[in-house]
């Protein structure tokens, strides 16, 4: 190989690193472009998030929404109380948030993702069963006490579970300032409009009554 063909390839395998660690939109929110941006909540918001307010004071960087307890008497026994750009707008732009997140004995997360994020997650207290499914349905999952953390790569579908007799309590981290969430069970049969019956029984190979059933326990 000659002088001239070794800098050609070395060019290329460096304009292809430089390719690689140049694509920002691999993240998942935007990087900032000043030391902050406390959203203006009263403006439409933009593909970044929300303008920034004109004037801002010490109170709009802290946040005191993730105390308890909550109140878990609900079909899942499970509530989550959010830290994210619309109940805390100190982060917009800065591309994280987090909940609290409460369950009774036995209560449950139902499966659900976060199309915009990866959730990082602790349990403060009790024992809950952690799962999430990846796109060729293999299930990784493990009882996970107070101290141990878990993560669910971004976009998965993933639950939690209270197996123990007492409450427990979660607080999980995610990589976007609104993660979103499309909560299956509500998002299937509780959609407005609903999923034509037609989608659903053939999806789920059952009739029409199981789905207006299951319909009339998630309509809004």
């Amino acid at each position: 190989m000659t002088t001239l063909q070794i800098s050609s390839s070395l060019f290329r395998y460096f304009f292809l690193t430089l390719c690689l660690f140049a694509i920002p939109s691999l993240s998942s929110d935007s990087d900032p472009l000043q030391d902050f941006c406390v959203g203006d909540l009263k403006a439409s918001p933009s593909i970044n998030g929300f303008p920034c307010k004109s004037s801002v004071s010490a109170s709009d960087f802290f946040f005191s929404g993730l105390g308890g307890p909550l109140n878990t008497s609900n079909a899942n026994g499970v509530s989550v109380a959010p830290a994210n750009v619309l109940t805390f707008p100190g982060l917009n732009t800065l591309g994280l948030s987090m909940n609290n997140v409460e369950f009774a004995p036995g209560g449950v997360n139902p499966p659900h993702s976060h199309p915009r994020a990866t959730e990082a997650g602790i349990v403060i207290e009790g024992s809950v069963f952690v799962g999430f499914l990846t796109t060729n349905n293999t299930l990784f999952s493990k009882v996970i006490q107070a101290g141990e953390m878990f993560v669910v790569p971004r976009g998965l579908v993933h639950f939690q579970w209270n197996v123990g007799k007492v409450k427990a309590r979660l607080i999980t981290s995610f990589n976007s300032q609104l993660p979103g969430s499309a909560v299956l069970p509500s998002t299937l049969f509780g959609s407005n409009p609903t999923i034509p019956n037609a989608v659903l029984t053939k999806t789920f190979r059952t009739d029409d009554v199981t789905v207006n059933k299951l319909k009339s326990k998630f309509a809004v």
